[in-house]
C-alpha cells in the first residue's frame, strides 16, 4: 500500500481504527542517516506497551488511575520509498475487545477540540457559560452528543491551557496593553494604574466615555461598594454605580485595588474624581468600612455619606442568631421598626421597646450601629436625595448582576473584558428604554390633565411611579390643620384611616410643599399626599416645573457635555471588526447551508466549492504573511516599542500595600 505523504498514512490508519473499534498513537520514529529527514513511523494501538512502575507506588494515598496499556501487539509500519510511503510491517490482531464504531468517539485518540469548536467554546466561556452548557451547545450544533468529537473534560482542558497561556504572557501586562489600545481607539477613555518599584501592578481604575457621561447626567447618588466580587488574585473589584432616568443601574467607573485601605481607597477616589471632572457627588452610599469612611471624609468633605441598608442588614443573622432563635417575632418587629417608621420620633420610640423586649440592651454592636444611625435607618434618610439607591432592592440586583458576569476565578484581563461587557448590557437596555418611552403612549388611569402633563416629561418607569401616587392621591383625604401668616398645614390620611397622618405644609405661592413622608426629598417624585393637598385643596390641574426633577425626565441627557467626547458613534467603534465581520458571514453560511443539506447534489456542489474557497483563502492568508516579513524588517532589524512592561506580584514577602507604589507616567485622564 502506496501513501503521498506520512499524514496520508496516519488519517488512513486512524480512519481503519476508528472502524474497527480502537485508537492509535504514534509510538516510534527514524531519521534517515544521510539528511536527517524522516524515513520510517510506526502506529501501535493505544494499549500498546504497560505502564511503568511508580517510584512511590508504596506510598500512594491516591488510588492510580486504571490500566490502559496491556501489551497489545496491533501495529502498523511505514517507510519512505523513494518519493512514496510504503507499508512495511501490519498486524491486525488485539489481546483485548475492540469497541463499537459508534463507542471509539470516547476513546482519547479519536477525541479533539475542531478550530470552530474552539472559537464558540471561548465565546461561551467568556459569556460564563458553565462546561456543562456548553457541551449541551456542541451537541445541538453537531446532531447529538456522539458527533461532538470531544468531552467535557477535553473542554475544561482546553479553556484551562488558555488561561495557562495567558499567565505565561503575562495577565497584568495584556491589562495594561489592552487599556492603552481602548484609549488609542475610544474617546473619552480613560484608565490609571499604579505600579510599585518593582514594575508589579498595584491598584487600577478605569471608566469608559459613556460612563463618564452618565455621570454628568446622573452623579448626583453614587454607590460606592468593595464588597462584590473579587478576582483569581483576590483584588476587590471596586465599581463605581448610580441609577440612570429609567431607574436602572448604571456604572460611573470601576477599580481593582491591591488593598482595602484608607490610602488605597483615597488614590482610587482622587483618580476618580478627576475622571469625573472635580464634580462631587451630593450623596454616596457604602458598605459599613472605616477605613472607607476617612477617605470619603478627605476627599469628598461635602458629600453627604450614607451606609447601605442592604449590606447592615445581611450582618444582623450574625451578630443577633440568639434574638433570631430565641424569639420567633423579633424579625417581624426589628423589620417594622427599621422599614415602617416614618419620623424619627417614632423610631426611636419602637428602637427602645426593642431593646427591653427582646434583651438588646447590652449589645455592644447594635449600640455601634445605634450610634450612626443617622447614615442607614430610613426615618433618618428620608429628607436626603438618594434616587432609591439607599434600597435594598437595589444593593441585592446589583450583587447578582456582577455574579452574572465576573467569578472569583475570573483573571485581571478577562475580568475588564466581563466588565465591559456588563456595560454594554446595561447600555442596551437603557437605550430599549428610550425607545419604548419616546415610540409608545401610556395608559392613563385618570382624566387629570397633571397626568397627561407628567407621560409627555417623564420616562416611562418614572411615570408609572408618579402615576401610582396620583391614583393614591384620591384615596386620601386633607384637612387644615392650621395656618401661620403664609404657611398652611394640612393633615392627610386614607379614607377610613385614622392612622397614619402625614403633614403637608404649603408655603407662601401654594406652590411649594413639603410632606412629612419626604417621598420628594428622598426620590425626587411627589407623593400622593403632596398630590392630595394640590389637587383637591388648591385645586391645581398642572404640574408645577419646579417638581419636575430634570434626572427623571426623557430629555434627561439632552445636555451636551464638552469636556468629554460624545459617547454616540463612538464607542466601541471598529474594536470588534473581525468579529463583526465573522457574525456577518456566519448568518450569510447558515443560509446556504441550509440549501446544500436538502440533496446529495447540492451537498456535493457546496462541499467542492467549499474546498475551492478554503484552498484560496489559505494562499491569500500565505502571501499576507509574506508580505507583513518583509515590511516589518528594519535597519536594525529590532522592534520598537514604548510600552511600559507590568507585571502582577505573587511571590510572598512585600506586601503590595505596603510597596512603594506610584502611578504610571503619561496617563492622560482629563483629555
Amino acid at each position: 500500500m502506496l501513501f503521498e505523504d506520512v499524514e496520508d498514512a496516519q488519517a488512513f490508519y486512524k480512519a481503519y481504527a476508528r472502524r474497527k473499534g480502537f485508537a492509535i498513537r504514534t509510538n516510534h520514529t527514524r531519521l534517515s542517516k544521510d539528511d536527517k529527514t524522516l524515513c520510517a513511523v510506526d502506529y501501535v494501538c493505544t494499549r500498546e506497551g504497560f505502564r511503568r512502575a511508580s517510584r512511590k507506588e508504596q506510598d500512594r494515598t491516591i488510588p492510580e488511575p486504571a490500566e490502559t496499556k496491556i501489551g497489545c501487539k496491533a501495529i502498523m509500519g511505514i517507510k519512505k520509498d523513494g518519493e512514496k510511503w510504503i507499508v512495511n510491517k501490519f498486524v491486525v490482531g488485539h489481546n483485548h475487545i475492540l469497541l463499537t464504531p459508534r463507542s471509539t468517539s470516547f476513546l482519547r485518540g479519536h477525541r479533539g477540540v475542531s478550530k470552530v469548536q474552539k472559537k464558540l467554546i471561548m465565546t461561551l466561556n467568556e459569556s460564563g457559560v458553565p462546561t456543562r452548557k456548553i457541551m449541551s451547545v456542541l451537541s445541538k450544533e453537531s446532531g447529538g452528543d456522539f458527533n461532538v468529537g470531544c468531552i467535557g473534560k477535553d473542554v475544561e482542558n482546553y479553556v484551562g491551557n488558555k488561561r495557562r497561556k495567558v499567565f505565561e504572557e503575562g495577565d497584568a501586562q495584556r491589562l495594561y496593553s489592552y487599556f492603552v489600545d481602548r484609549q488609542l481607539k475610544e474617546p473619552g477613555f480613560v484608565f490609571s494604574m499604579q505600579v510599585d518599584k518593582n514594575g508589579c501592578m498595584g491598584s487600577c481604575f478605569w471608566a469608559d466615555a459613556r460612563s463618564r457621561a452618565a455621570y454628568q447626567y446622573f452623579g448626583d447618588v453614587v454607590t460606592f461598594d468593595a464588597t462584590y466580587l473579587t478576582n483569581i488574585y483576590k483584588m476587590p473589584f471596586v465599581p463605581f454605580s448610580g441609577v440612570n432616568h429609567h431607574h436602572q443601574t448604571i456604572m460611573f467607573g470601576c477599580a481593582l485595588l491591591v488593598s482595602e485601605t484608607a490610602e488605597s481607597y483615597t488614590w482610587l477616589l482622587r483618580t476618580w474624581q478627576e475622571a469625573m471632572l472635580g464634580r462631587a457627588p451630593s450623596t454616596i452610599i457604602t458598605d459599613d468600612d472605616k477605613a472607607m469612611a476617612k477617605a470619603i471624609g478627605e476627599v469628598l468633605p461635602n458629600t453627604i455619606h450614607r451606609l447601605c441598608l442592604w449590606h447592615i442588614l445581611q450582618k444582623f443573622p450574625e451578630h443577633l442568631a440568639h434574638a433570631y432563635n430565641k424569639y420567633p417575632d423579633f424579625q417581624k418587629d426589628f423589620r417594622h421598626c427599621i422599614h415602617e417608621t416614618i419620623t424619627t420620633e417614632e423610631f426611636e420610640q419602637e428602637w427602645a421597646l426593642i431593646l427591653v423586649k427582646y434583651e438588646l440592651g447590652e449589645n455592644a454592636w447594635l449600640q455601634n450601629l445605634y450610634a450612626r444611625r443617622d447614615k442607614w435607618v430610613p426615618a433618618y434618610l428620608r429628607s436626603t436625595f438618594c434616587a432609591g439607591m439607599s434600597t435594598t432592592q437595589r444593593s441585592e440586583s446589583m450583587n447578582k448582576f456582577f455574579k452574572d458576569y465576573v467569578k472569583s476565578s475570573t483573571m485581571v484581563s478577562d475580568f475588564v473584558h466581563q466588565y465591559e461587557k456588563a456595560i454594554d448590557a446595561r447600555y442596551f437596555k437603557e437605550k430599549e428604554k428610550d425607545v419604548r418611552t419616546k415610540s409608545t403612549r401610556a395608559i392613563m388611569k385618570t382624566p387629570l390633565k397633571i397626568e397627561e402633563e407628567a407621560a409627555m416629561v417623564y420616562t416611562r418607569k418614572s411615570f408609572m411611579i408618579f402615576q401610582n401616587e396620583l391614583f393614591d392621591s384620591l384615596r386620601y383625604q386633607a384637612r387644615k390643620l392650621s395656618k401661620e401668616g403664609e404657611t398652611k398645614t394640612y393633615g392627610v390620611n386614607a379614607y377610613g384611616k385614622e392612622t397614619p397622618l402625614y403633614h403637608v405644609t404649603l408655603e407662601g405661592d401654594e406652590e411649594h410643599a413639603t410632606c412629612t413622608c419626604h417621598k420628594w426629598e428622598f426620590m425626587g417624585i411627589l407623593c400622593r399626599h403632596i398630590l392630595c393637598v394640590f389637587g383637591k385643596k388648591m385645586k391645581l390641574d398642572r404640574l408645577p416645573q419646579h417638581y419636575v426633577l430634570e434626572r427623571w425626565t426623557i430629555n434627561a441627557k439632552s445636555r451636551p457635555i464638552p469636556d468629554i467626547p460624545s459617547p454616540e458613534g463612538h464607542i466601541r467603534e471598529g474594536l470588534d471588526e473581525p468579529t463583526m465581520r465573522k457574525t456577518k458571514t456566519m448568518l450569510q453560511l447558515y443560509d446556504i447551508v441550509e440549501l446544500g443539506s436538502q440533496s446529495v447534489a447540492k451537498h456535493n456542489h457546496l462541499t467542492y466549492a467549499l474546498e475551492k474557497v478554503h484552498k484560496e483563502l489559505l494562499e491569500m492568508e500565505d502571501n499576507e504573511r509574506k508580505r507583513c516579513i518583509h515590511s516589518s524588517r528594519n535597519p536594525t532589524g529590532q522592534l520598537e516599542s514604548s510600552a511600559k512592561y507590568v507585571k502582577i506580584k505573587t511571590q510572598t514577602g512585600q506586601s503590595r500595600a505596603e510597596a512603594d507604589i506610584t502611578p504610571i507616567p503619561n496617563l492622560n485622564l482629563t483629555e
